[in-house]
């Protein structure tokens, strides 16, 4: 068993390796700004978009941009090493995929094509941001004799360590999960059908990169980030909810992936996950994916999720 969790690539398999980055539109930037940095962000300006950054690492995990209307999930970016981007093109090229430009203001590198229900997806070369190993999870307790207090005027921001996972909504739950394992190489860890599914990387990743949310259109559900604790997804959704953000959705834990949750919603009616402790699998792991009754797989503890949790707000492509 010791030599399952060491990190490493899979030999001979073609996949993405990571998100490299996720890209959005919303009518207000000033407001995206002001919601990502209370969420413990660090938001960045360039060439008139914003830039998201988790503290003390160098990976851009989101671009956001300006546009009229509601907020849109404009693209997906996915990693591959560099030895691996000619053979995805002509992998590409046998799976029969529509290749298109990339949408305006993007970076043209890489290969852009015709995602499941016509999202933009592009695969470029990068370095791997999902982890190779399972993230360190603390439980932080006082010593006997000692006092574990932390006065509210002295309660710490938290700061995410990375994207951990990001989930769209779809039209066909299980042919998504067969046009990403085609097309990317993910392969399906769990699922609970017909409404949701979780995806990973072959090259070591958490439970799941991708999720997939059963909906009538595309778009995006949440953004994931993985926190190094219970006690900072706790503060984090606190501060998210004094400053009136919500309705919120946490604390809790769930089944599949295993992950602690706080999901916030953010100003335009989606959500941004606080998530830790989530399920690893390494690269030479071969996860027994199973599907699972809705009843019995959403949530193990955590109060009820309210309606409008799964609603789709992106409004439809004309």
């Amino acid at each position: 068993m010791k030599d399952q969790v060491k990190s490493g690539r899979r030999p001979h398999v073609l996949g993405v390796h990571s998100i490299d980055h996720f890209a959005l539109q919303v009518p207000d930037l000033e407001e995206a700004r002001t919601f990502y940095t209370l969420f413990g962000l660090e938001v960045r300006d360039r060439d008139g978009a914003l830039e998201l950054y988790t503290k003390d690492h160098p990976h851009c995990w989101a671009v956001i941009t300006k546009g009229n209307g509601a907020r849109k999930l404009r693209y997906l970016s996915f990693g591959v090493y560099a030895d691996e981007i000619d053979a995805f093109r002509k992998h590409l090229d046998a799976c029969g995929v529509t290749y298109i430009d990339p949408p305006v203001g993007a970076d043209p590198d890489g290969i852009w094509f015709e995602g499941f229900d016509k999202l933009p997806l592009n695969v470029r070369v990068g370095e791997k941001a999902t982890p190779d190993e399972k993230c360190a999870f603390t439980s932080p307790s006082a010593a006997p004799g000692t006092s574990g207090a932390i006065l509210n005027s002295q309660a710490p921001q938290v700061h995410p360590r990375r994207l951990s996972h990001f989930a769209i909504f779809t039209t066909d739950v299980n042919a998504a999960i067969e046009f990403y394992e085609k097309t990317l190489g993910l392969r399906l860890s769990d699922k609970s059908e017909p409404a949701v599914a979780f995806l990973h990387g072959v090259h070591g990743s958490d439970h799941h990169l991708l999720a997939l949310v059963l909906s009538d259109r595309r778009g995006m559900h949440h953004n994931s980030w993985d926190m190094g604790s219970i006690q900072e997804i706790g503060l984090g959704g606190a501060a998210m909810s004094r400053a009136g953000y919500g309705p919120n959705w946490g604390l809790g834990q769930h089944v599949l992936g295993a992950n602690y949750f706080y999901y916030v919603r953010d100003p335009w009616g989606s959500f941004s996950e606080y998530s830790a402790d989530i399920d690893f699998i390494p690269h030479n792991v071969d996860w027994p994916a199973e599907n699972h009754a809705p009843e019995d797989s959403m949530f193990l503890w955590g109060p009820d999720p309210f309606p409008e949790f799964i609603q789709n707000t992106e409004p439809a492509e004309a």
